[in-house]
Formats: C-alpha cells, structure tokens, sequence
C-alpha cells in the first residue's frame, strides 16, 4: 500500500542527512498517515488520510451503527 494521504496526496519527501565531514546518505521523512473509515457517497471504505487533512475536517468519517440503530 502506497504512504500517500488519500484527500491531499501527500507522500515521503526525499533529503541528505549530511555529517560534519560533508558525508551525505539518504533519508526519508514519511507522513503522518491514519487508516479511518470514511462516508464516500453513502458508501463506507478504509483509507489512509494524513492528519493534517484529519484535523482540518477535510473528510466525513463514517460513525459506527448501533445495535439499535441495525435492528430497527
């Protein structure tokens, strides 16, 4: 499964750790990905969304039903 945000479509950024020598070797800073339930078009699905968009309401999470609420 790909590390991208499913509304924004963040994903890792790619830079040098350099040393005091100058000695470069590659890192990778991921996102801050969170697998939710979403509501998409009354339709329920998991997807992965970073917080940032989380934060920002930038989705409908789908709520739970009750047991109530599935007999009636």
């Amino acid at each position: 499964m790909a590390r991208r945000c499913a509304v924004c479509g963040k994903g890792p950024l790619v830079g040098n750790n350099v040393s005091h020598a100058n000695n470069k070797s590659k890192t990778r800073s991921l996102p801050n990905l969170r697998s939710v339930r979403v509501n998409d078009a009354g339709e329920v699905k998991h997807v992965r969304v970073c917080t940032r968009c989380l934060k920002a309401n930038k989705i409908q999470k789908a709520g739970r039903r009750t047991i109530a609420a599935a007999s009636v």
